[in-house]
This record gives C-alpha cells, sequence and structure tokens, in this order.
C-alpha cells in the first residue's frame, strides 16, 4: 500500500503550534532550539504563545509552518513513499524525503520568506479566490484582463486562487462573477504571490537555492510547478525556483497521486487545509490530518 505525505503551505499558522512536540520530544526540541539559532530570534516563543499578528509575519509565518511540519515528521518518524507540499510546503517535503538538510531547508524558507517580503513592499499586489467557475474559464478571464492577473493556486475543482496587480485582480473577480462564479473574494494578503510580480524574489531565491547541497531523495517529491514526481537534484532546485513566479497545481498534483497508486495520505503540519482539498479532489482515498500528538504517540 503507498502511503504518501502533504505538506501545508502558509496561513495554516495558529498560536501554540508545535508547543507539544517541544515539550514531549527532545529530538524536536533540539530541532526547534537550532532553528532559533539559525534564525537569530525566538521563533518559538511566537509559536508557542505569540499574537496571531506576530505569526502573520511573512518572516515568521513561513519557518514556523515549515519547522512544525518537519517537526512533526520527526516525532512520527515518517517513511513516505511519497511527497507534495503546497507551495511553502514544498521545502518541508523536501527536507522530510532526504533532498535537503533541515538547516538548509530552514536557511532556504528563511531566504524566501525576506524576498518575498521585500518583493511584496516593493511591487504592490493581491490574490482573490474564485469558488465554482470552471479552471479554464477562470483562465479565460486572467488573460482577457488587462493588467498582470493569472491563475496561481489550482486548490481543488471549483477553487481557485488568481493572483497579480491589485486592480487586475478586482476586475477579474468582476468578471468571475457576471460569468457565474459563486464568489471571488479577494483574499487579507501581503502580495500577488505566484504570479509575475514576485519575479525579483524568484531571482533572489535562485542564487540561494543555487548554492545549497541538494541530494537525491529518498521518495519521489511531487512539485508544485508541474505536477509530476521528481528524484533529480538538479531538476527539483529548477522547479523550486520557478515555484514562486509560477502557478501551484494542486489538483493535478493530488490527481497524479492517484493515478500512481496512492491509497493512503497524511497531512503533516498545522491545520487540515490539505485535507479539505485531497476529499474534494480525489475523495476515495484515505486521507488524516496530523496537527498535534495523539494517542498513538
Amino acid at each position: 500500500m503507498k502511503h504518501f505525505c502533504l505538506f501545508p503551505g502558509q496561513g495554516a499558522q495558529y498560536v501554540g503550534m508545535g508547543k507539544d512536540l517541544y515539550e514531549q520530544h527532545a529530538e524536536v526540541r533540539a530541532m526547534m532550539e537550532r532553528a532559533n539559532e539559525i534564525l537569530g530570534f525566538r521563533l518559538t516563543d511566537m509559536m508557542f504563545a505569540g499574537t496571531p499578528d506576530d505569526l502573520k509575519q511573512t518572516k515568521v509565518t513561513q519557518p514556523a509552518v515549515f519547522l512544525h511540519s518537519v517537526a512533526m515528521a520527526k516525532a512520527l518518524g515518517v517513511e513516505p513513499d511519497g511527497v507534495a507540499g503546497h507551495s511553502l510546503g514544498e521545502f518541508s517535503a523536501l527536507v522530510v524525503s532526504g533532498a535537503l538538510s533541515f538547516e538548509d531547508g530552514l536557511k532556504l524558507v528563511a531566504k524566501r520568506a525576506q524576498a518575498m517580503q521585500q518583493c511584496c513592499e516593493a511591487v504592490p499586489g493581491t490574490m482573490a479566490a474564485v469558488l465554482n467557475l470552471a479552471d479554464e474559464e477562470v483562465e479565460r478571464i486572467c488573460a482577457e484582463t488587462e493588467g498582470v492577473v493569472v491563475a496561481a493556486n489550482y486548490n481543488c475543482p471549483g477553487q481557485l486562487v488568481i493572483s497579480g496587480e491589485k486592480a487586475a485582480v478586482e476586475a477579474a473577480c468582476v468578471k468571475a462573477k457576471e460569468a457565474g462564479a459563486r464568489r471571488a473574494l479577494v483574499l487579507p494578503v501581503g502580495g500577488a504571490f505566484h504570479s509575475p510580480l514576485m519575479e525579483p524574489a524568484r531571482e533572489e531565491l535562485a542564487k540561494a537555492i543555487a548554492e545549497a547541497p541538494f541530494c537525491a531523495p529518498s521518495c519521489p517529491i511531487y512539485q508544485n510547478v508541474d505536477a509530476e514526481p521528481h528524484t533529480d537534484p538538479e531538476q527539483i532546485k529548477q522547479n523550486l525556483i520557478a515555484q514562486l513566479t509560477a502557478p501551484v497545481r494542486w489538483t493535478q498534483i493530488v490527481r497524479r497521486m492517484v493515478g500512481d497508486g496512492v491509497e493512503t495520505m497524511t497531512e503533516l503540519g498545522p491545520g487540515t487545509v490539505l485535507q479539505g482539498l485531497v476529499k474534494k479532489i480525489a475523495p476515495e482515498v484515505a486521507i488524516e490530518s496530523k496537527a498535534n500528538l495523539d494517542a498513538e504517540n
């Protein structure tokens, strides 16, 4: 039976995340303290007892979600047959599969967060969720809208997030509603993630990824940019670089995994967002979420 592990992205964070792991697992505690050293600030303090606003800071959010996911995988001792992560979660997947060390993964995540934050401040943009409209129709609307607006997150059938310049995203939302979308809602995000507006951040991150030591993973990683399984370190790096300005093809990833024979999946990290998406994409697959320790541990 093939068992795959999935890792969430930014937005899954919550106050108190990882505290139980820290207190109950000496190995995890050491890992988290090492993360504090690498980052140069006490990330765990913000994770365990910060405010929601603290956790919303990109420089905090991304390392926090990454750390929680990798710590959960360590605590559970998972050995998956395949992995995938939603946007930021791809870095968690790379570490758990052995393609990247924990330290190098965290450094790249911190660099990614910093580059994206700077990009958001320099090039304002936004994102919007379009519900109950065919992907092809949303793509057409984006293509016909003046300005920069593109499909960014193919989350599940009937849920596609668009991204780009604020005016273009708002105009596309109006057109989507006219075309029959149940909702087209601008999201409270800091920038136009997974769009061409992230190009400065992509260039910045590309330098760090090029210098980081990648290994062949212990299992295939299904990557965001093409929804294909990869094991070649150089190809993985190129896909990871492209990810910042390319869409997250989550619907396609889950369907490809099902086609490759996956029968069970576990979401590792804060929240249950991916569990909900998988149930909409492939209801026949058994999936559970591990956001906290439970009775089996």
